[in-house]
């Protein structure tokens, strides 16, 4: 047993042993397998390096060339471009240099000329030398020659200067009398029939137009406020609030120390009152910021806009003028808006509607045509500050574009007399309108006012002489004078209506213009016995 334990154990030493010299062997191959495979593997890179090496010399070397090649052709370039720029030197040199010798050459040329100028003026000052030393030797015999002829001339007439002289004037003034007059109505005559083809352009209402001068009724609003503090709210911080206002509606806010009101300043009425009705808004709400003033803008625009079409439809239901286009009762009730001389346009148009009816049922012509063209005879002046024209040819295109009939646009054209009128209608029109803007208190005048610029009126005509009686009409546009007819003859009337209305001219301050009219009368009485 002991025996078969032993053997079993030198058995076991054995297979170790064995095991043991496998794994030494293997280790050793491995290791000279490994050497090999790094000597070879040494070998084939030096062989790839040695490759590369002859490569990359190879590479250099036809960089190299092509590097040579291309300064060479560069060099050659540049030569060309040296040269090139050489030759367009060259050229500009001579090109300037040419210029410089012309320009040389014509100031010789000048220098030369004005020498010679300069000579001839040398010349002529020395002949008006001497010929003005002959005037005075002719001067001073003239004078002597004259003052002989004088004495001599008081001698035989026995007048002395001072008496002939006021003789001869008094002469001379009786006989210029008679031509003074007739100059003065050709004068006149030729002023009037230039200014026909002038006033169309000029007098439609200027006053009320762009930036004419208006009275402060018609340019501002005011604004009322319920105190003092409300103005810097209005105000804003650095002015914001106030900038916003006046740039959306494009009307000046004047805050001065009026307590308690705020004016907003602007020639356009519609613009006027958006402003007004949107800062009425804001002080009513209370939020005064450029958010807020924007939407009260939008807000008071549309409010403004269904006035307007409110205004324009109650006019056309007041007159019972029908079928208009809407854009036409647009655009007349803008004119609730619009003043003339302070009158209300609106208001102005239905009357002349209304008159123009009336006068056309009395002479039994077409009323409907008189009302119609009479309510929309001043459409023009609803758009005359955004449309160039006077409001006569304003009208007249607008009436054409919503196909409104000849008739109306005749009578549109002719109520001042910028065309002739075709029918009686359009007469009947002019005609409402004259007495429309002419009667007492049309134009918005207080009575007290009225009757001292008629009283003016009738002074001034009353102070000249020859004057009997005088009388101020068609509400001050008019003054007729009557003359006594033993002391102002008819070329002496005709002055006297110049003297007049050169005297108003330079004394009184009036809208469009006033007539001078003179009567005289001579009557001679005689009784049958």
């Amino acid at each position: 047993m002991i025996i078969n334990a032993m053997k079993w154990q030198n058995n076991k030493r054995r297979r170790c042993v064995i095991i043991i010299e496998i794994i030494l062997a293997a280790i050793a191959a491995l290791t000279v397998g490994g050497a090999g495979g790094y000597m070879m593997r040494k070998q084939a890179a030096e062989k790839q390096i040695g490759s590369a090496e002859e490569e990359a010399r190879r590479i250099v070397k036809a960089a190299e060339s092509k590097g040579e090649a291309a300064k060479k052709e560069k060099l050659l370039e540049a030569k060309e471009d040296v040269h090139r720029l050489r030759q367009e030197l060259d050229r500009e040199t001579r090109d300037r240099r040419n210029e410089l010798q012309r320009q040389e050459r014509r100031l010789v040329s000048k220098e030369e000329n004005l020498d010679r100028k300069l000579d001839s003026l040398e010349k002529k000052e020395e002949n008006l030398a001497s010929k003005e030393a002959k005037l005075e030797k002719s001067q001073a015999a003239i004078d002597e020659l004259h003052e002989k002829q004088k004495a001599e001339l008081e001698r035989i007439s026995n007048l002395t200067t001072e008496e002939a002289k006021t003789m001869l004037l008094a002469e001379i003034d009786e006989e210029l009398q008679h031509e003074k007059a007739m100059k003065i109505k050709e004068y006149e005559q030729q002023v009037k029939d230039e200014a026909d083809k002038k006033a169309r352009n000029i007098i439609s209402m200027a006053i009320q137009r762009c930036a004419a001068d208006h009275v402060a009724e018609t340019t501002v609003s005011v604004v009322a406020l319920p105190n003092d503090e409300m103005k810097g709210r209005i105000i804003g911080r650095e002015g914001r609030n106030i900038r916003a206002l006046e740039t959306m509606t494009g009307i000046d806010l004047i805050i001065d120390d009026t307590p308690e009101a705020v004016i907003l300043s602007g020639f356009d009425p519609v613009r006027r009152e958006v402003a007004r009705i949107a800062l009425e808004k804001l002080i009513a709400d209370g939020r005064i910021h450029p958010t807020s003033i924007e939407e009260m803008v939008k807000k008071a625009r549309r409010e403004v806009d269904q006035r307007i079409k409110e205004a324009g439809e109650q006019a056309t239901f007041d007159t019972g003028v029908h079928g208009l286009h809407p854009e036409l009762i647009k655009l007349l009730g803008r004119l609730r808006y619009r003043t003339s001389y302070g009158q209300n346009v609106l208001n102005h148009s239905v009357e002349v509607s209304h008159l123009a009816g009336m006068m056309a049922a009395e002479l039994g012509v077409d009323v409907m045509l008189a009302k119609r063209a009479g309510l929309i005879h001043d459409i023009g002046k609803s758009i005359d500050n955004e449309v160039e024209g006077t409001h006569v040819t304003i009208g007249a295109d607008i009436a054409k574009k919503y196909r409104e009939s000849k008739d109306v646009i005749n009578a549109i054209m002719a109520h001042h007399g910028d065309a002739e009128p075709n029918t009686v209608e359009a007469v009947l029109v002019a005609a409402a309108d004259a007495v429309s803007a002419a009667r007492p208190g049309a134009r918005r005048e207080s009575l007290e006012s009225y009757l001292k610029r008629l009283t003016r009126l009738e002074g001034i005509a009353e102070g000249f002489s020859g004057v009997e009686r005088c009388f101020a009409i068609q509400a001050g546009r008019e003054v007729r004078v009557m003359v006594k007819p033993d002391k102002v003859d008819d070329a002496g009337a005709v002055i006297l209506a110049h003297d007049i209305v050169k005297k108003i001219e330079s004394e009184l301050e009036y809208p469009g213009q006033i007539k001078a009219t003179i009567i005289r009368e001579t009557r001679v009485v005689d009784y049958a016995k």
